[in-house]
């Protein structure tokens, strides 16, 4: 997890940011918010801990993403409109401008299930298997970071 060293650097400030944001009468989006702290926390405490990428992955949180696309949430309520230029501060993250909140969070979910299920299809680790599971979880941290980033944006 060596990639995250670059990276938390503003984790603190976000996850504040995202605990305040989440008291909120609506529901879904406490929820979601929530869970987006939550998993950045699991990065910030992977990385500072020196946690196996397993520990990690049992850790990771997508139910309020789901609840929420079976309930028909509208992510707008989070943030409306497309990621922008100026709200990418990781040069990796410009494939994602022009999206939406609702785009990165389905891409977020989706990250979080396959890293569950390659997991689950090697006997519950991640060691042996072929696939880059240190790319994967810096893609979705990364993803993670972004879709906060465009959130805590509206205060600019």
């Amino acid at each position: 997890m060596e990639w995250l060293k670059t990276g938390i650097g503003p984790l603190k400030d976000l996850i504040s940011f995202l605990h305040k944001k989440s008291a909120t009468t609506d529901v879904q989006k406490k929820l979601i918010l929530k869970e987006l702290t939550h998993n950045l926390n699991v990065f910030k405490n992977g990385y500072l801990n020196q946690f196996p990428e397993d520990t990690i992955i049992s850790h990771l949180q997508n139910e309020a993403i789901r609840q929420a696309v079976r309930e028909n949430f509208s992510f707008p309520k989070l943030k409306p409109g497309k990621i922008e230029p100026y709200h990418i501060h990781d040069e990796r993250n410009r494939r994602y401008q022009g999206w939406t909140l609702e785009q990165l969070f389905d891409k977020i979910d989706e990250k979080i299930e396959e890293l569950r299920t390659i997991q689950k299809m090697n006997n519950g680790s991640v060691k042996t298997v072929k696939n880059n599971i240190g790319l994967m979880l810096s893609n979705l941290y990364y993803r993670l970071k972004l879709a906060a980033d465009f959130i805590k944006s509206d205060l600019k």
